[in-house]
């Protein structure tokens, strides 16, 4: 009985973490700014690449393709860089919601307080690493094509 209530805790977490997600206000994300910048360790993505996370990210499971209230997490060829500002802070929302998640969910223990609850809670939070990962991963190759497409269009913009 105490596994089944750690999977129904770990499935209801995650469908409130969805819509809690959704109802984040943007605002309070900002992608240059703690915790979601950059840090030192990251070594400007050489981390990611010993990771070899461009070969993994796109296997695990998308929220954004069932899930049809969220923003898609493909870049057009069309895409604005407005529209690519928009998808790096939806990539602080995944990360902070991820990062929430695995924190909940060292709860399970309260479920199985022996060597089978410390096993299940901490498999529970080591699932949610990847997609922190691939948060950080994609945000600054993100945010790079944002500002470049951004520079394009004010020079666009500014041509007589």
């Amino acid at each position: 009985m105490p596994l089944l209530l750690s999977i129904l805790f770990v499935g209801a977490l995650g469908i409130i973490a969805h819509y809690v997600g959704e109802a984040l206000p943007r605002k309070w994300f900002k992608f240059d700014r703690f915790p979601y910048k950059q840090f030192s360790f990251e070594k400007s993505g050489k981390l990611y690449d010993f990771l070899r996370v461009r070969l993994w990210k796109d296997k695990v499971p998308d929220m954004s393709k069932i899930m049809k209230d969220m923003l898609p997490k493909k870049v057009s060829f069309s895409a604005t860089s407005a529209e690519l500002y928009a998808l790096a802070k939806e990539t602080c929302v995944a990360e902070a919601v991820h990062g929430v998640l695995g924190v909940l969910f060292l709860l399970i223990y309260f479920f199985f307080k022996n060597t089978l609850g410390v096993i299940l809670s901490l498999v529970a939070v080591i699932l949610n690493l990847p997609f922190i990962i691939i948060q950080r991963y994609n945000r600054p190759k993100i945010l790079s094509l944002a500002s470049r497409l951004y520079e394009r269009e004010c020079k666009k913009a500014c041509e007589f």
